[in-house]
């Protein structure tokens, strides 16, 4: 494979400065956050100019720079770079250190080569140890100090990784590697018992920290195809490094790929802070920031999600049909997205994000979830009205109808909510049933007010139909069984309003107390129709009087207009006709739908009908209409009283004096001009003074035909001319309207005559 394919990269410089940006981009060519936990970090330490970076581009085919021997020996590698190893499953970093014990930073400043040791010791899962094979057995060779330093830092760390260290011997003489081994074995574990530790990690086996692996290799300058075959056989170890049985499978607190980046940089920081490193609690921290961004990552693309801003935007209108499924299978999309990037951070931490994610999410959904409920409120509420009216007007019982239809749309709403359920959350929808139901409730209740009101109005409007015309004419009548009639009226009409009406009740099943108080109330109403009624004549009570008097006293028994000819008793007449008139006054004077046995008509007859006899007879008792209370009547019955009585009569006497007074001037004037003859000494005066004239005319017939003709002629000017209309306005009028028609009439009159000759003729 092509070298370039390895991406190499200057991850932190000489001055320790480390390139975020590098490594984000390096991460992204070579596709690493999408590994989960499949990937190795290996890393190499070893002298300056001990051919590291030559190590490295042949064992994992990269292209870090190499030193060039004919500039002599000199720093090349600076910082630290970093690589993907090409060829090599699974995905493999490696990262080339600078050497140590160079020249360039001098003997004392060795604070680097301690930060980038425990930087690498802190990421990677294999470290090679590069060494030359003459320094082995020796106690001052250079890998001590290197060892040392790798221990040193090494117990910094709070708790072990299980690193594997393996110890590459270059330039491999003739002694066989069984030799070598042990030698360098024992070196590593006095370095490691030398090295001061830290009280939890004192009684520490060098195991618990490393897996030690040992491997030599031939000098490349003078045995290059022998160092090239022994790379090859080194690089097969590195395949699949990380299965059980690996040179990595036991390795311990790995950070998953996509929080790679953040982890180094948080760790160098940790590291050029001189602080110590707690590889646990780093941990942590990585899953903490990781799995907050995997959550904020899933809960930006759900929020901006096209299918669920369709959702969003067309629920606030109108129900989404299927809206619990289609967002539970959102949520899952989503939620499965966070499980895949978050499967590889620690647990603990992986839960709690994932939690807080729901929790965010479930924030965003539940407005669209109560808009959803409320829809399905209101449209459980519409079907409910329809279904309820619909029933009605088949003419089912009201309580059935309501119990039926209530049924139907609980379980109708009980259904739709069963597909607005979001199985990721446990939201309870009894609140917003209990709403629904309220609502029901309240429309029924609604319903059943308006109902049980037109029902009433109806049997209100039979009731006042039935008895206010009736007692409008008892009353009028004015009998002295009156209150008895309309006491009974009254009873039959209530007892057969009632009757019906508690029939039409039954549907409403209403418990007693309300079906009674409805029945009194509607009795209570045709009693205030009555009393009503009664008082409304009562107002009127002298006009009526005046009426019931005119009708008796002008109108004989047939109720035909009567003729004042001078035989009538006018006395008897005018006497009948105000008892009558007092008949009236007393059966209006109280409402009398119990029977109080009073005597108001007789009190009444005696005190007014004839005051006289009365005055003469209870000369020492008090005015029986001196008082403002009936005997036996209650005050709230009593419509008018005595004191009052009197007054009204007064009033109905003086305006009914002048129809007495003009039926006897019409008596008197009748009277007079009954007789047709004159009186006898006009007669006697009339023969004596008019003999001779009389005579005359006896012996000329001719001027009783002039006188006839006369008589003929002045008759029709009186007809024609209207004469006694013209004197109705007074004398003088009709003089002048007299002789400006005088003329014209005799002419007519004379027109018509001479026609009726022609005629003739």
């Amino acid at each position: 494979m092509d070298k370039a394919d390895c991406c190499s990269t200057h991850l932190i410089d000489g001055d320790g400065t480390m390139d975020v940006a590098g490594l984000l981009k390096f991460m992204k060519d070579v596709k690493l956050s999408e590994c989960g936990l499949s990937y190795a970090i290996v890393s190499i330490m070893g002298p300056q100019s001990s051919g590291k970076s030559t190590l490295l581009n042949h064992l994992f085919h990269t292209n870090f720079q190499e030193m060039d021997a004919f500039k002599g020996r000199s720093q090349t590698t600076k910082g630290i770079w970093m690589a993907r190893c090409t060829g090599i499953e699974p995905c493999t970093v490696v990262m080339d250190l600078e050497g140590t014990d160079g020249r360039e930073r001098g003997e004392d400043d060795t604070a680097f080569e301690k930060q980038s040791a425990l930087f690498a010791l802190a990421v990677s899962d294999i470290v090679l140890i590069n060494m030359w094979c003459h320094d082995i057995g020796r106690e001052h060779a250079a890998n001590k100090p290197l060892l040392k330093t790798v221990f040193q830092v090494m117990t910094r760390l709070f708790s072990p990784r299980k690193t594997t260290m393996i110890f590459v011997i270059r330039d491999k003489t003739r002694t066989p590697l069984e030799n070598l081994e042990p030698v360098l074995r024992e070196d590593i574990q006095k370095i490691w018992d030398s090295v001061p530790k830290p009280e939890a990690h004192k009684e520490t086996p060098l195991s618990a920290f490393f897996n030690i692996e040992v491997v030599a290799l031939s000098s490349y300058e003078e045995k290059e195809d022998q160092f090239k075959e022994q790379v090859a056989n080194l690089r097969n170890r590195f395949q699949h490094s990380i299965a059980p049985g690996g040179l990595a499978g036991d390795r311990q607190g790995v950070v998953p790929a996509s929080g790679f980046c953040f982890s180094a940089e948080q760790i160098w920081k940790v590291i050029k802070e001189n602080r110590d490193l707690d590889l646990p609690a780093h941990k942590v921290m990585v899953a903490t920031v990781r799995c907050e961004e995997i959550g904020n990552e899933k809960y930006a693309a759900f929020a901006k999600n096209k299918d669920w801003c369709e959702i969003e935007e067309a629920v606030q209108s109108q129900l989404v049909p299927d809206f619990g499924n289609k967002v539970s299978l959102l949520l899952d999309t989503c939620f499965t997205g966070y499980d895949d990037e978050a499967a590889f951070f620690e647990e603990g931490v992986r839960s709690c994000k994932r939690k807080q994610l729901k929790e965010k999410l479930l924030q965003l959904v539940e407005p669209a979830y109560q808009s959803t409920l409320q829809h399905m409120r209101s449209e459980t509420l519409d079907k409910f009205i329809k279904s309820f009216e619909d029933a009605l007007n088949k003419g089912q019982g009201f309580q059935l109808a309501s119990r039926d239809c209530t049924v139907s749309a609980m379980k109708s709403f009980d259904e739709q909510c069963k597909s607005a359920i979001i199985k990721q959350a446990d939201w309870d929808t009894s609140k917003v049933r209990a709403k629904v139901s309220q609502d029901i409730d309240s429309h029924i209740s609604d319903v059943r007010n308006a109902k049980l009101s037109d029902l009433t109005a109806l049997y209100e409007s039979n009731l006042k139909n039935a008895l206010y015309g009736p007692v409008e004419a008892l009353l009028e009548g004015a009998a002295a069984d009156t209150w008895p009639a309309i006491r009974k009226l009254l009873r039959n009409e209530t007892k057969t309003a009632l009757s019906k009406f508690s029939k039409a009740l039954a549907g409403f099943e209403m418990d007693e107390d309300a079906k009674k108080n409805l029945i009194s109330r509607l009795e209570g109403y045709a009693i205030d129709v009555v009393e009503g009624k009664a008082k409304e004549e009562a107002g009127k009570v002298v006009h009526s009087m005046k009426e019931r008097f005119t009708t008796i006293f002008n109108h004989d028994n047939d109720l035909m207009p009567r003729t004042w000819t001078g035989k009538e008793d006018i006395r008897a007449i005018n006497k009948t006709a105000r008892t009558s008139a007092l008949k009236l006054l007393a059966v209006l004077a109280a409402i009398r739908l119990e029977d109080y046995n009073d005597r108001i008509e007789t009190v009444l007859i005696q005190a007014l009908a004839d005051p006289t006899n009365v005055a003469d007879k209870n000369s020492n008792l008090q005015n029986p209409l001196a008082t403002s209370k009936w005997d036996k009547i209650p005050d709230t019955k009593t419509l008018i009283t005595p004191v009052q009585c009197k007054t009204l009569w007064n009033q109905f006497q003086k305006e009914t004096e002048y129809a007495v007074t003009q039926a006897i001037t019409a008596q008197k004037a009748n009277k007079q001009n009954s007789s047709w003859l004159p009186p006898p000494w006009a007669i006697l005066a009339l023969f004596v003074l008019g003999f001779d004239e009389f005579m005359t005319l006896l012996r000329n017939p001719l001027y009783v035909l002039f006188l006839f003709v006369g008589f003929l002629l002045m008759k029709a000017l009186w007809v024609q001319l209207g004469i006694g209309s013209d004197f109705q306005n007074g004398m003088l009028q009709g003089l002048l309207s007299l002789t400006t028609r005088l003329l014209p009439a005799m002419m007519n009159i004379l027109r018509k005559l001479a026609e009726l000759g022609n005629r003739r003729n």
